[in-house]
């Protein structure tokens, strides 16, 4: 590989590559037990989403008393049973949830909750107790058990907003394309085999890291991402271009069971609306398109998208047509193999723990979902039991 190819190539995002796991026969057998062939997508909404503004208790007078200038209209609400409605913006959807492709989980949280941005994704990303800070995040504590197999070039890739999440502190093979995701594929692609170069110390693992990232572009170029079309017509958003990467890499056969992408914005202390029903707006819009291009490719069965965000909004309006930090919300599941409808119980706008909303399903549930019934994981670590969610 050429210098200066391996320069272009850093520079233009950063990458962070553990080194390769060494495959015994143990790592064989527990390669084999997860069903790493599935990919999936966990999407962040980074701020805190507010949750009765996106699946809306229209029916509840309470919930217009107290957002008299913010709820959403209850004759733009859409209707999906008699006391709770999608926010207008999220009407792209509707073909997904009428399919059974979409899941709702209602009132999603956890005890003692934390309302600090920086600890409260910390807890979600390791899905640790609110007391206890864990250095693993809860994807990589899933490697403990199994991972993939060393024919895959990646274990994880990284979208958007700059964190690793779920993947901290392991060895995951990661990719972390946060600038300009394009600009790799194409760099990837004009990347040459030369000569190997011998060192040690520091520069040695610089070194061994690059060559962990020809490697993975090596797998890019075999499958000729540079030249697939997603096949479809994405939005020209920042999730948009999110959804329109992972399309092309699934569809040009790159394994890779885990993928983080993020959409920021969502702490909407001031003048929510319209930004709020613009970001809702994104993410249906991202994530119909991508159901599409995985159904004409025959993968929608393959793939899994989940929320999560740290924390949810107050559900009472604040002096600034805005909410603050708040507690449980409602998460999302999309997928062929999703068994849609709501699950859990809406939070009571009369029954409130210190004037925010009282969850009905713990956070790890979610991730006992996504570890059990998506990958059939035994998860020991997530005591809480997993929804029933996935076929």
């Amino acid at each position: 590989m050429k210098r200066r190819d391996f320069l272009k190539l850093s520079a233009a995002m950063p990458v962070f590559l553990a080194p390769p796991v060494v495959v015994s026969l143990t790592g064989r057998a527990l390669a084999a037990r997860g069903r790493w062939d599935r990919t999936l997508i966990l999407l962040e909404f980074n701020g805190g989403n507010d949750g009765i503004n996106t699946i809306v208790p229209y029916a509840d007078p309470t919930y217009y008393e107290i957002r008299p200038r913010i709820a959403v209209p209850r004759d733009k609400v859409i209707q999906i049973d008699e006391k709770l409605g999608f926010n207008p913006n999220l009407e792209p959807l509707l073909p997904l949830w009428k399919a059974g492709d979409m899941a709702v989980t209602l009132g999603v949280g956890y005890p003692d909750p934390n309302l600090s941005h920086f600890r409260g994704i910390d807890i979600w990303d390791t899905a640790s107790d609110s007391d206890v800070i864990l250095e693993e995040g809860w994807v990589s504590r899933l490697f403990h058990e199994s991972r993939p197999s060393s024919d895959f070039a990646i274990e994880g890739v990284v979208l958007g907003r700059n964190s690793v999440g779920p993947l901290l502190g392991g060895k995951a093979r990661t990719l972390s394309l946060n600038r300009k995701p394009d600009k790799f594929i194409k760099q990837a692609g004009r990347m040459t085999p030369g000569p190997s170069i011998r060192s040690s110390g520091a520069l040695a693992h610089l070194i061994k890291q690059r060559q962990d990232l020809r490697t993975a572009a090596d797998h890019i170029i075999a499958r000729q991402i540079e030249n697939v079309d997603a096949g479809a017509a994405f939005p020209d958003t920042q999730l948009g271009d999110q959804f329109r990467l992972v399309a092309r890499f699934l569809a040009a056969g790159v394994k890779v069971p885990f993928v983080k992408l993020s959409l920021g914005k969502y702490d909407t202390h001031v003048e929510q609306e319209p930004l709020h029903g613009q970001l809702l707006a994104e993410v249906a819009g991202a994530i119909a398109t991508f159901a599409d291009v995985m159904k004409a490719k025959g993968l929608w069965h393959k793939v899994l998208v989940m929320s999560y965000s740290e924390f949810g909004r107050r559900p009472e309006e604040n002096n600034s047509l805005g909410t603050d930090h708040g507690t449980s919300a409602p998460h999302f599941f999309f997928g062929g193999k999703v068994k849609g409808g709501l699950y859990g119980e809406q939070p009571p706008l009369d029954d409130m723990e210190d004037k925010n909303l009282k969850y009905s399903i713990h956070f790890r549930s979610l991730y006992a979902t996504a570890a059990r019934e998506w990958w059939g994981l035994d998860a020991p670590f997530i005591k809480e039991k997993a929804l029933g969610i996935i076929s």
